[in-house]
């Protein structure tokens, strides 16, 4: 369980963990957007190709018994 301590003691203790996190740069921020946007287009396009792939096996099957 938590000790209980004065709001001055957990302000400082807050300030001096903030100051141990080392911030990305822009440059770092920039490159893992981009990242995650072409990461999220080829995502889209290998469900779009897999559902189309799915979509003419199932239209074809259904054609034959259809």
């Amino acid at each position: 369980m938590a000790k209980t301590m004065n709001p001055l003691q957990f302000v400082q203790q807050v300030r001096a963990e903030v100051s141990k996190v080392v911030w990305p740069s822009r440059r770092e921020v920039m490159l893992t957007t981009a990242m995650v946007f072409v990461m999220a287009a080829l995502t889209a396009v290998f469900f779009f190709l897999v559902d189309l792939l799915i979509r003419s096996g199932l239209q074809g099957l259904l054609g034959l018994f259809g």
